[in-house]
């Protein structure tokens, strides 16, 4: 058999006695020119502009160390890994080359082999492709090596190793990560090395039509893989602190099953591990695959035993029949970890036991209260502020947020949106428009949440372009550049005046003032930006000056994300006017999914499950200037902590903040509906009742959004001397629509953050909202007059029911909004308002108050105003005469509406509520008298 036989279909050597070499392929140079230019203008020089343009945006921000310090660690990672395994892949993959060669040299019975130079090149040449893969995937996981390296002690440790939960959180993904780097480094290797082995015998085994392996392959693969298993192995002892993070049990964490079968199992395995790595070595001095095939075979049988059999047949006939008694302590443990993770260790549990219906004096007590009732949903006001204040089509108000300020010594609620520009609504959306004369919204709107005007409308405190305020409210800069739209990039401080705002039939012009943004008046910026954006214009227009500017990251989330991507959103910004400026507040969050025996939730807008969370961080966007502050708002926060030993520039603490920041700052929605999530089944701490369920509650959702029941109220708890602003949430059992308790939020300092819940006994029924809708649908004349109004084409709009706790007692409150055929426009109609069973309606809070009271006392019949005359019943209503004129009737109404205001003047509510009852039948008797 000659040489070149042999080498047939070999890539490891070629030629002998006569050399037949195939001419090398050639590429003109100018092919390799062009294949470079090529590279350079879609990779290198876009990342390049990207680069250098985030570099400086972030300088400018103040923010320079955050740059280098999440940079430098990725590349440091990525060539650390890269080398590694290049020096890894490409001596095992040129060993095997050699062997592979020499192998073919001896089978060849020492012909002369002229070894292929490009072979060898070939086997680097991919060698550095697969390193830099693997350099690659350890870059990305630069967070996990910069929490290890500043790792902070939670001071907690889990119950079954002792560790402390800083362990789980940080060390143990570190370690998962240089196992799983050398795991996969060694199995590539491997791979490689069979494969050169493999395709340098291949001649071999077609001539001899047999499996053939040479005997250096046998050493060179029994090494590496020892090596793997034992990397394997490793991998195996991580897996034990694992189980704590599992969720295939009873509760998430370890279970009895994962105890008393699968850890045994475990370490078992990594015994195991280390025999077949023993056995694979022993491999090496011995021309046979036996030991290795028998250690291959225990490791699998042991893995299908132990792994599989053993922890099935240990839980269907050991745990099942005695699953509580097996399971309990894992319960205890998963019932303590979750509610230490989600914060919950620390709520205050108040037992309730409230009136059964309010009472007048309830009323004149809570008056911070009763003007702060929310009757405005998000969804009808975000409407009606779209109908009445966009004032042009390029402007848009994406959101409703809700605040409180004290205006005049009256701690007020308000409801407000902010007027944001909309570039996909310009009318002539040309380059110009789009990034120099449309560049910013203009002010907000702004309403108190209990009032409305004589047509149903929201009266506005705050409203139109440029702002008219009718408060004491100091908003000295209104423009927004910064919101929650996502907006492309501007460029400011131009030869081109910004559009400001529409003035009659012409337009007010301005030049932006503020530092937002970076410079980009020289030629090399204006280069980098273009390539960035890809848009020419940047570098070929003559408007931009010498301290010309360019806006970019522009949304909030954005712009949060592009700092600080480790933390996490929940919910939307919220709009504050603090120090004459408009601002945003974003409740920013630390969070893990790898707190043992902490049970997990998907945070709402993110998809990511985790199953410890705080609210540490306050960050806060200026929406004129883009400026961004990290305000610590939970400074014991060990997530926090370590973050701050990372990125020591970034965190402010929050007493730095202005001194109005403090009073709008506000329990976050976000963690709140998290904890309302966890607590409706963890209130439960007995583990016997927790294994049962035998009460779990539920949340109630919103009429208008199908969102979750919480909402913000102004309100005084219980044992409190003043009204304050909270969150507030009721609950429910589940199967059953009473209500069982309700979940509070403190938002005011000095009790910023604290938690409380107010629990009801068990054997009194407290009407929960969807009984009080009931009690609402099955009242005659609201069931008739929403009917009539539905039959007039009208269409009718049910608000959100609120519970609010007045005194000791509760008040439910919903709002009844009309929205005519032909208009967007909603109006608020009717206030509905209930307590002890008990349903009144009319047009404002104080009237309807007024009748439920008086329906509460007895004093007057079950109407609250006048039914329609198909639903009277024979003496309800009080007496009018017939043969009363118009100008009797009008006289009669007066002197009724005189003796109401008199008795609302005394505190007469029972009196008042019979002079309302007689007003309205007077009024009814007047229409029919018209007609």
């Amino acid at each position: 058999m000659s040489m070149r036989d042999i080498f047939q279909g070999s890539p490891f050597g070629g030629g002998g006695g006569q050399k037949r070499q195939a001419p090398p392929l050639r590429f003109k140079k100018s092919v390799w020119a062009l294949f470079g230019v090529v590279i350079l203008l879609a990779i290198v020089i876009p990342a390049t502009a990207t680069f250098y343009t985030d570099m400086i945006w972030f300088r400018a921000k103040g923010f320079s160390q955050v740059f280098w310090t999440r940079l430098i660690p990725q590349w440091i990672l990525f060539f650390l890994a890269a080398a590694a395994a290049f020096l890894f892949f490409s001596v095992n993959w040129l060993r095997a080359r050699k062997g592979a060669i020499t192998g073919v040299a001896e089978y060849a019975e020492g012909t002369e082999v002229v070894p292929l130079r490009a072979s060898a090149l070939l086997v680097m040449a991919v060698s550095a492709v697969m390193a830099v893969m693997n350099g690659l995937g350890v870059r990305s996981e630069w967070m996990t090596v910069l929490q290890f390296l500043n790792r902070t002690p939670f001071g907690k440790g889990e119950p079954l190793f002792g560790k402390d939960v800083a362990f789980y959180v940080f060390n143990l993904p570190f370690w998962s990560l240089i196992q799983g780097w050398v795991m996969g480094t060694l199995v590539t290797a491997t791979l490689g090395v069979a494969l050169i082995y493999f395709m340098a015998s291949l001649p071999r085994m077609r001539e001899e039509n047999r499996f053939y392996i040479p005997g250096g392959a046998r050493t060179h693969l029994s090494i590496l893989g020892a090596m793997a298993v034992l990397a394997w192995g490793a991998g195996l002892w991580l897996e034990r602190y694992g189980l704590l993070l599992s969720g295939s049990g009873i509760v998430f964490g370890a279970g009895y099953t994962d105890i008393h079968a699968r850890l045994f199992a475990i370490n078992i395995m990594t015994v195991l591990s280390v025999v077949v790595a023993a056995l694979l070595l022993a491999n090496t001095f011995r021309q046979t695959w036996r030991l290795a095939i028998a250690g291959a075979i225990i490791m699998v049988g042991a893995s299908v035993i132990l792994r599989g059999v053993v922890p099935g047949i240990i839980q269907k006939y050991m745990v099942e029949p005695n699953e509580f008694s097996k399971e309990r302590p894992y319960i205890e443990f998963n019932i303590n970890s979750t509610l230490e993770a989600y914060g919950l260790d620390s709520l205050s549990v108040v037992d309730f036991t409230p009136d059964d219906a309010i009472k007048p004096e309830d009323v004149e007590r809570e008056t911070d209260t009763i003007r702060n009732i929310r009757l405005w949903d998000y969804r009808p006001l975000l409407r009606a502020f779209k109908q009445l204040q966009e004032i042009r089509t390029y402007y848009d108000f994406p959101d409703v947020d809700i605040a409180r300020y004290t205006f005049d010594g009256a701690y007020r609620q308000v409801m407000l949106a902010a007027r944001e520009l909309d570039v996909d609504q310009i009318q002539n959306p040309t380059w110009v428009n789009r990034h120099l004369e449309f560049t910013h919204g203009f002010g907000i709107v702004m309403n108190f949440v209990n009032e409305v005007d004589r047509a149903g409308k929201p009266v506005l405190i705050v409203q139109d372009v440029p702002p008219k305020l009718s408060v004491p409210l100091n908003l000295g800069q209104p423009r927004i550049y910064f919101g929650e739209k996502r907006l492309p990039y501007s460029l400011v401080k131009t030869d081109v005046l910004e559009f400001d705002y529409p003035m009659g039939d012409s337009n007010m012009r301005t030049t932006y003032e503020g530092t937002g943004g970076v410079p980009i008046g020289g030629l090399f910026n204006r280069m980098m930006f273009s390539l960035r954006f890809r848009d020419s214009q940047i570098l070929f227009t003559n408007v931009i000056r010498p301290e010309s500017r360019i806006l970019m990251y522009r949304s909030i989330r954005e712009r949060l994300d592009t700092v600080a991507p480790f933390l996490l959103s929940a919910s939307d910004p919220y709009l504050a006017v603090i120090g004459g400026s408009l601002v945003w507040i974003q409740d920013a969050y630390t969070a893990t999914s790898r707190y043992p025996y902490s049970n997990p939730v998907t945070i709402g807008g993110t998809r990511q499950k985790v199953n410890y969370v705080r609210n540490s961080v306050k960050a806060v966007v200026d929406a004129y200037d883009g400026s961004l502050f990290f305000y610590v708002s939970d400074p014991e926060d060990p997530l926090l902590k370590t973050w701050a030993k990372i990125f020591p520039s970034l965190f402010t603490p929050i007493e730095d903040a202005h001194p109005d920041f403090c009073s709008q700052i506000r329990y976050p929605t976000g963690l709140f509906l998290i904890q309302s999530e966890i607590y409706r089944t963890y209130h439960m701490t007995d583990p016997n009742t927790f294994y049962n369920k035998e009460d779990v509650w539920r949340l109630s959702t919103q009429l208008s959004s199908g969102n979750l029941n919480a909402y913000y109220v102004i309100m005084r708890l219980a044992g409190e001397e003043k009204a304050e602003f909270a969150l507030i949430a009721p609950f429910m059992p589940v199967g059953r629509d009473n209500m069982i308790a309700w979940m509070a939020g403190r938002s005011d300092a000095p009790n910023y953050g604290e938690l409380l819940v107010y629990q009801f006994p068990k054997q009194k029924l407290i009407f929960g909202p969807s009984q009080v809708a009931a009690l609402i649908d099955q009242d005659p004349e609201i069931s008739a007059q929403l009917s009539l109004w539905s039959q007039r084409g009208s269409d009718v709009i049910r608000g959100d029911i609120i519970v609010i706790p007045l005194g000791n007692s509760l008040l439910y409150a919903q709002p009844l909004y009309l929205r005519a055929e032909n208009s967007d426009l909603p109006e608020l109609k009717r206030v509905i308002v209930s307590s002890g069973g008990k349903v009144a309606w009319a047009e404002t809070v104080d009237d309807a108050l007024s009748v439920l009271l008086s329906r509460i006392s007895g004093s007057t019949g079950a109407r609250v105003s006048t039914p329609s005359p198909a639903t009277e019943r024979p003496g309800e209503r009080p007496q009018v005469l017939l043969g009363d004129t118009a100008k009797d009737l009008a006289e009669q109404a007066r002197q009724h509406f005189e003796a109401a205001q008199r008795a609302s003047r005394e505190g007469n509510w029972a009196r008042y509520g019979e002079e309302i009852e007689k007003l309205g039948a007077v009024l009814e008797a007047l229409m029919r008298e018209t007609e």
